[in-house]
């Protein structure tokens, strides 16, 4: 158990070497003005809190910093998420207020803002497939035997795919299986598509459509999804103006990491919902045992869809993250629930 003094020493050690990344020693703290005690009782606290485990002495001689476990203590216990100015609220609020029509342009835009405003990597993973739901079809016919189909998702996503029609099938037979489509998948899970076209639809068409079985195979292959995440970067090289990574070799195996989907997946989807703090070793990925991550969720209609992060050392502005990344999950949340209640 911390004493109130370790605390106040520890809180004020964790923010000086966050503002500066140099290591921080008892006469720094002691010129504070809020500091009323002795540089001799300062070096004697921070003996025991490093004694203790929440400090280190990076060389003999030097200042300490924190250790994981005392920037856990002080995620935990300490901290207190920052007050954001007007024109940062303002300027998110605009963002928010813009009319982006497609989720990724959205997703994007999360990205980019997160990362301009915190200065680190951001990362916006979209909805699970699994959790994207058909919302509306439309075929165009264009030249000869092709034309476009368009998907729409309950998440806002737009999609065009070029398909061929089969051979026999004329407009009024588009117009009859696409209404069909409509009627029997709007609601559907994306990755149980083709399941529902040959449970469902098959015999629907069988029953309506002369030429039904060129068009059951068109449908096979055009609803061809799998399980996985859209993923959206901003700021991917901040990382490079952090002290912390100025070796070259760490870098590369970092951004390496970041681009892997399977890395990203394991890293973001924790399964707990709300706002997390990983710090270094607590992330199970190698590659991200220098930095800490933190991930917020947004939803549609209190519906989990997908993980907002932020990746940084673990000499992290903690405060303003958390602050920015909680705002900035609720606008989106926000965006995509009115979205989705008005179409």
């Amino acid at each position: 158990m911390l004493t109130d003094r370790q605390l106040f020493v520890l809180q004020i050690l964790i923010d000086d070497y966050i503002r500066s990344a140099e290591p921080v020693g008892s006469r720094t703290i002691a010129k504070r003005k809020d500091v009323t005690f002795s540089p001799a009782t300062i070096r004697n606290e921070l003996s025991d809190l490093e004694e203790m485990g929440f400090l280190e002495k990076p060389h003999s001689s030097s200042g300490r910093v924190p250790s994981e476990k005392g920037y856990r203590f002080y995620v935990d216990h300490l901290l207190s998420p920052a007050l954001l100015t007007t024109r940062e609220i303002g300027n998110i609020q605009s963002v928010f207020a813009r009319k982006i029509v497609e989720l990724e342009g959205l997703a994007q835009k999360t990205a980019s803002v997160l990362s301009d405003f915190t200065n680190y990597t951001s990362i916006v993973l979209g909805p699970e497939v699994f959790e994207t739901t058909l919302k509306h079809i439309q075929i165009i016919p264009l030249t000869g035997n092709t034309a476009v189909a368009i998907f729409v998702t309950n998440t806002g996503h737009v999609e065009n795919r070029t398909i061929s029609i089969p051979t026999g099938v004329d407009r009024s037979d588009i117009e009859k299986f696409v209404n069909i489509l409509n009627e029997r998948l709007s609601g559907s899970s994306l990755v149980h598509l083709r399941e529902k076209i040959f449970r469902e639809i098959e015999l629907v068409l069988k029953e309506n459509i002369e030429k039904y079985e060129g068009i059951v195979e068109m449908l096979y292959h055009t609803f061809s999804y799998e399980n996985s995440d859209k993923v959206y970067y901003g700021g991917k090289t901040n990382i490079l103006a952090q002290p912390e990574f100025h070796d070259i070799n760490k870098v590369r195996s970092l951004l390496n990491a970041i681009e892997q989907e399977d890395i990203v997946n394991r890293l973001l989807r924790s399964g707990s919902r709300g706002l997390q703090i990983k710090i270094g070793h607590e992330n199970d990925v190698q590659e991200i045992n220098n930095c800490s991550v933190i991930t917020a969720d947004y939803a549609i209609a209190d519906h989990h869809m997908g993980t907002i992060a932020i990746i940084g050392p673990t000499r992290m502005e903690y405060p303003r993250v958390v602050s920015l990344l909680d705002l900035v999950s609720k606008h989106l949340s926000h965006v995509l629930t009115n979205r989705y209640q008005s179409e």
